[in-house]
Order: structure tokens, then C-alpha cells, then sequence
């Protein structure tokens, strides 16, 4: 029986290319952080994604009260769409924020 496939069944595609963009696979980093929200103020348009308890392992400076966010704590994602060098700059210069500070911020440049 020389010359006959081993299965009938289709090859799988390499795991590189399964979950690529377009194939109706979700991303599951993107999924679990969730998708961000779009927040125009007089300082600029926003892109604003929670950060859970869960999801927060890192210590960040809270640009709003320069106090740490701590690992443990919800908070805020932050940058700007709108920036001046791009989107793809505006996402490199995102910062972590206490939630009460966003929600509170003045629209000063620093």
C-alpha cells in the first residue's frame, strides 16, 4: 500500500498563522484586556482601556497625582489618538492612570 496518504484529514495550519488578524480567530491578549473606549476632551481624542485587578502585575507613576499604581489595582490605560507624531506615537507614550485621577484631570499642558 505504498503511496497512499496516511489521513484523509487536512493539515493543520502552523500556530503562527492561526489567530493572525482577518482569520475570525479572536486575539486573546485583546480579548482579555478588553477593547479600549474613545474619549474627546479639550486636550485631544483618547483612546481609554480598564485595566482589571487582576490584569495589573506592573508598578506605574500616575501622571494625574505622580503617586504609584500599584500591581493589584484597577486603573486606566491611557493615550492620545490624535497625537501629534501619529497614532502609533500616541500609543508608545500611553500612561497608567488612577481611574479618580482621569476622571478628574485638568486639561493644563504639563
Amino acid at each position: 500500500m505504498e503511496g497512499m496518504p496516511r489521513s484523509n484529514h487536512p493539515r493543520r495550519r502552523p500556530a503562527k498563522a492561526r489567530g493572525a488578524a482577518g482569520d475570525g480567530e479572536p486575539d486573546l491578549n485583546r480579548v482579555r484586556m478588553g477593547v479600549p473606549t474613545t474619549e474627546s476632551a479639550p486636550d485631544g481624542v483618547w483612546a481609554v482601556r480598564s485595566i482589571t485587578a487582576g490584569n495589573a502585575q506592573k508598578t506605574y507613576t500616575c501622571p494625574g497625582c505622580h503617586r504609584p499604581v500599584l500591581p493589584g489595582v484597577a486603573h486606566l490605560v491611557v493615550w492620545q489618538e490624535d497625537a501629534l507624531f501619529g497614532a502609533d506615537a500616541g500609543l508608545r507614550d500611553r500612561r497608567h492612570w488612577h481611574s479618580n485621577c482621569w476622571r478628574g484631570r485638568s486639561y493644563r499642558y504639563r
